[in-house]
């Protein structure tokens, strides 16, 4: 799991200051970091005519490094640099002392030549939007790799991209390939820096492992090595009950519980029930003959349902409608303790009123807003995308699923991941349906709440990179067995 810790900017920090203390010279540091970006550069680069453009921080004497072994590499480099020779202190006035070259004041003009830009202006910790001369140079870069004239390496994070939350401070160039140090940041994983990273590369530059473990992170990029050793394995003496019982609460719009219904039974769910209006569960079973479809006329039969002990885990709210119903079915799962998952409409229903909806909450519960459906719920919330996400877990005392392109999974003990394994083409109607049965169907068989939907957003999206191009929602449980397969292999 280790590997898969990402540290923002301050822990980073104290990864390099518990080095330094442990008795590796900080320009040690900075020599083996610019040494990575350098074969980095040449491992991905043929040799072209280079500019390094350096800061007046220690990213920039890490640029004084790179521009000096592409040089000694046969390269043919110039060097830039923001803010001038006497502004620059410590290991990075010693990095500039190594180099024989010229280092003239920062100039759009010098970007001309260029076909490869190494951007070590601003490290992942800038604290204000970019300005001045590095804006101009910088829209100028940018304006160069728009047209295709020019390619850029960025040095840890692509200047002005905040390392914390991947927003953008002012500007920042498109990189085509990013070298970070030790471990990723959040902002190599949250949009928009994940975009503007390109290849991402994580070099080793002589940082312990059991620094690590003195920060101890709490922040990790989703993967199977965050959750597979809780992940749900049927044993040889398995049975259908021992894998659980999910109950999808089926709504007017059948399309989306049928998805949901669909997913959990394929997640591993070894009985599923679907509550449904009397008028509607002709379609739910037509669909799914392996489900039992129950008819609801009113919320006593809901709770009817649920008063059945084997019934271990519910999901309220896609198709639904934003409608009472849908209210008062939410909060009756809510009042079982049972483990719970609201989606789609059973957010909505909430809107404004957070506190009421956390005042339900009994037991283990999984909420899966999207941005709209977040905004609505918790419209006092603000911050990054991990910030909101950890906040709004913490406010409600459940694990919350913050989905997009950069999915955040938090949990109310700050513990949070970030996906990273979502292809663009999930982006299509349903799937968000998909992802909240295969947390309900991971649920079902006992795993923990925020490791289920680490492991389901993670399962998603390996399905749909599986399936690629083409996909609709439907074709995500059906890549589901090999992936199963694979993940249950891993644990033997």
């Amino acid at each position: 799991m280790d590997e898969l810790a990402l540290l923002s900017v301050s822990e980073m920090g104290e990864a390099d200051r518990r080095t330094i203390e442990g008795g590796v010279p900080g320009i040690e540091l900075m020599e083996a970091a610019g040494q990575s970006v350098a074969d980095a550069t040449m491992a991905r680069f043929s040799p072209r005519r280079t500019l390094v453009a350096c800061g007046p921080g220690n990213n920039g004497g890490d640029g004084f490094v790179v521009a000096r072994l592409l040089r000694a590499a046969g390269w043919e480099v110039e060097l830039a640099l923001f803010g001038g020779l006497a502004a620059l202190k410590g290991d990075a006035a010693l990095a500039a002392t190594a180099w024989d070259g010229a280092a003239p004041e920062l100039d759009p003009a010098q970007l001309e030549r260029a076909e490869l830009f190494v951007d070590a202006l601003f490290g992942a910790g800038l604290a204000r939007d970019i300005e001045g001369a590095a804006l101009r140079f910088l829209t100028a870069a940018k304006d160069r790799v728009a047209a295709g004239t020019l390619m850029s390496v960025a040095v840890d994070m692509p200047s002005g991209v905040d390392g914390d939350s991947g927003a953008v401070r002012g500007i920042a160039v498109p990189a085509a390939l990013t070298v970070t140090f030790f471990r990723k940041k959040p902002g190599h994983l949250l949009q928009p820096g994940r975009s503007l990273s390109g290849e991402l590369a994580v070099t080793d530059i002589g940082i312990a492992p059991d620094v690590l473990r003195a920060i101890d992170p709490k922040c990790f990029e989703n993967g199977p090595a965050l959750w597979r050793d809780l992940f749900p394995a049927p044993g040889s003496d398995s049975h259908k009950y021992t894998r659980g019982h999910a109950v999808v609460s089926g709504g007017p719009m059948t399309g989306a519980g049928r998805l949901a219904a669909r997913a959990a039974r394929r997640a591993g769910a070894g009985l599923l029930s679907i509550a449904a209006a009397p008028e509607v569960c002709s379609l739910f079973a037509a669909d799914a003959p392996g489900a039992i479809v129950l008819p609801v006329d009113g919320l006593q039969d809901f709770e009817q349902i649920l008063a059945d002990a084997r019934k271990n885990a519910v999901l309220v709210g896609p198709g639904h409608g934003v409608i009472g119903r849908t209210r008062t079915f939410s909060a009756a799962a809510l009042r079982t303790g049972k483990v719970v998952v609201l989606d789609a409409d059973a957010l909505t229903v909430w809107s404004g009123n957070a506190a009421g909806l956390a005042h339900l909450i009994k037991g283990p519960v999984v909420l899966t807003p999207h941005e709209g459906e977040f905004r609505r719920l918790f419209p006092a919330l603000a911050g990054s995308k991990l910030e909101r996400a950890r906040a709004a877990a913490l406010q409600m005392g459940a694990v919350l699923v913050l989905k997009g392109p950069d999915t955040v999974i938090a949990a109310p003990d700050g513990r949070a991941a970030i996906n990273g394994n979502a292809p663009p083409w999930l982006a299509t109607g349903g799937t968000g349906d998909v992802l909240a049965g295969t947390i309900l169907g991971l649920l079902a068989q006992g795993m923990p709440a925020f490791e289920a939907a680490a492991a389901a957003v993670w399962i998603n999206g390996a399905a749909a990179d599986r399936f690629g191009p083409g996909l609709i929602a439907e074709d995500l449980p059906e890549q589901f067995p090999a992936i199963l397969a694979s993940l249950l292999s891993a644990t033997r």
